[in-house]
C-alpha cells in the first residue's frame, strides 16, 4: 500500500509539472473589451440588453481561447503577451450589426488580423452565432505562424560592360527603389518581418563579394535571415537581376534566385525584382507550407 501511495504521489507530482510547463509555454493573450456603439437611431433603450449581450459575448470569446492549452490569457500587453486582441461592435439598424475586429503581434507591432465583419439580428441567438464564427478567427490568427526576422540589404550593382566602376547618381536612384520596394513586398507578405539595417553594413567593397559575411551583420541586427540582391548590367539597355537568402547563424544559404532573363531599360528594375522575390521566395514558402492533401 505504501509503495502504491508513492506511484500515486509521483503522478501527480508529475502531473502538475506538465501543467505547469505547458502553462509556461503557452502563448500570452491580452483581450481589451470590445467597444459598442448604436447608430441605428432607434427608439427604444435597448443600453442595458447590448450590455449583457457584450458581456456574454466577451466571457464566451475569452473562454474558448483561453480553454486552448496553446493560449493563456493575460490582463493586458504589458504582462509580456505576445499577441492583443481588441474590436468593437456597431449596430447601423434593427437587423444588422458590425463586428471589427483586430488581432495584433505585441512583438512585431503589427497587425496579423485586421477585419469587419457583419451580422444580422440584435437577439441572444444572434450574438451567440456572432461570437462563435469571431472565435473562429482569431483562433485562426493566433495560429499564424510569428513572422521571420529579415534583414534586406541595399540591393547591388554589378556592372558587366566594363564602364566605370562607379554607380551614377541615376543608377543609385534605381537602387534605391529596387531596395524599397523588395522590402514592402516582402513585410507585407506576412511572413517576413523587416529589419531596420541602417549602418549596418559600414565596411569597404560589396557584401556580394564578400564571401557572406551578411549573415554575420543581420545575426548582430537581430535578423534570423540576411538577403543580398544585385543587378548585373549586361549592356546599356539590358540587366538581370538575382538575390540570396542566408541563414543569419550559420550562413547557409537556404534561398535564392534568379531573372535568367535579360530585363529591358532601368526603370524595369524595381518591377522585376519584385516579381523575383514573390515568385522565388514568397509564393514558393507558402507552396511549402499548404497542407498535402
Amino acid at each position: 500500500m505504501h509503495c502504491f501511495r508513492l506511484i500515486l504521489s509521483a503522478f501527480f507530482l508529475f502531473g502538475l509539472s506538465s501543467s505547469r510547463a505547458d502553462a509556461e509555454a503557452a502563448i500570452g493573450v491580452a483581450m481589451d473589451d470590445f467597444s459598442y456603439t448604436d447608430t441605428s437611431g432607434e427608439p427604444a433603450n435597448q443600453t442595458a440588453a447590448h450590455e449583457r449581450r457584450l458581456s456574454a459575448f466577451m466571457a464566451a470569446l475569452r473562454r474558448d481561447i483561453g480553454t486552448d492549452r496553446r493560449y493563456r490569457l493575460l490582463r493586458s500587453a504589458e504582462d509580456g503577451a505576445a499577441f492583443k486582441v481588441v474590436g468593437g461592435i456597431q449596430k447601423t439598424s434593427t437587423l444588422v450589426q458590425w463586428a471589427k475586429v483586430a488581432v495584433i503581434d505585441v512583438g512585431a507591432k503589427r497587425l496579423v488580423m485586421d477585419k469587419l465583419y457583419t451580422f444580422r439580428g440584435d437577439n441572444d441567438e444572434s450574438w451567440e452565432r456572432a461570437e462563435i464564427f469571431v472565435s473562429r478567427e482569431v483562433m485562426a490568427a493566433l495560429a499564424t505562424p510569428a513572422p521571420v526576422a529579415l534583414a534586406v540589404f541595399d540591393f547591388e550593382l554589378e556592372d558587366m560592360t566594363a564602364a566605370s566602376a562607379i554607380v551614377s547618381a541615376s543608377d543609385a536612384s534605381y537602387l534605391a527603389e529596387v531596395s524599397a520596394a523588395v522590402r514592402e513586398a516582402l513585410g507585407h507578405s506576412g511572413r517576413y518581418r523587416i529589419v531596420d539595417v541602417g549602418g549596418g553594413t559600414a565596411r569597404t567593397g560589396a557584401l556580394r563579394d564578400c564571401g557572406g559575411c551578411e549573415a554575420a551583420i543581420a545575426q548582430k541586427l537581430g535578423a534570423d535571415l540576411s538577403l543580398i540582391g544585385v543587378v548585373r548590367r549586361v549592356s546599356r539597355t539590358e540587366y538581370t537581376l538575382g538575390f540570396q537568402v542566408r541563414d543569419a547563424k550559420t550562413g547557409a544559404v537556404v534561398a535564392r534566385g534568379d531573372s535568367g532573363l535579360r530585363l529591358g531599360a532601368d526603370y524595369s528594375w524595381k518591377r522585376g525584382a519584385v516579381r523575383l522575390v514573390s515568385d522565388r521566395l514568397i509564393e514558393s514558402q507558402q507552396a511549402t507550407d499548404a497542407p498535402r492533401k
